[in-house]
């Protein structure tokens, strides 16, 4: 009985962090528009203010399912927000590195790299600040993250890139993959 009240709560509040990785992928594209009307700010820390949405998520994930202070969970919050910098100055490298393929496999390359690379950078900072030491539980996130990253080249093929369609879908399974990683 116990392990059947476990696993509808495990599954409740996975479904939770997706719906909230969902909500935070929505508001991500839309905060390009905004943030261009914030006058004298750097390029790169424009960059880092649109990931704030998902960032707040995972200052919320760090919070609730690991033990640790309030000050580990702001710092991965920060991380968070240099994982998409990193992540989106390696998908425009890439795109550059590429410009004489078909622009489908341009954007599909960009997106892979891109995902791998915001979420090892946020699997190595939160993993020495929150997370657990094995660098086995990191694995699925850095997958999900390298994986998912290619949806942007279908939101580019199906002229959704203005909207991000797909993008929401990313941030839920890269939040899932977060809480999995922060449970083992």
């Amino acid at each position: 009985m116990t392990q059947a009240i476990t696993s509808t709560d495990t599954s409740r509040s996975l479904f939770m962090v997706a719906a909230g990785g969902f909500i935070s992928g929505i508001l991500t594209p839309l905060l390009p528009a905004l943030v261009d009307q914030i006058v004298g700010l750097p390029g790169q820390l424009r960059i880092s203010l649109i990931a704030v949405p998902f960032a707040v998520l995972v200052f919320i994930l760090v919070r609730r399912f690991s033990a640790n202070p309030f000050w580990a969970a702001m710092l991965a919050a920060i991380v968070t927000m240099i994982a998409f910098v990193c992540a989106v100055n390696a998908a425009i490298f890439i795109e550059a590195q590429t410009a004489g393929a078909a622009t489908v496999m341009r954007y599909l390359l960009a997106g892979l790299t891109g995902g791998l690379v915001g979420t090892a950078v946020m699997a190595l900072g939160i993993g020495l600040l929150a997370g657990p030491r094995n660098a086995a539980a990191w694995w699925p996130m850095l997958m999900t993250g390298a994986l998912a990253g290619a949806l942007l080249a279908l939101d580019n093929a199906l002229g959704l890139d203005k909207v991000s369609f797909l993008y929401p879908l990313w941030q839920a399974g890269v939040a899932v993959r977060l809480v999995m990683a922060l449970r083992s």
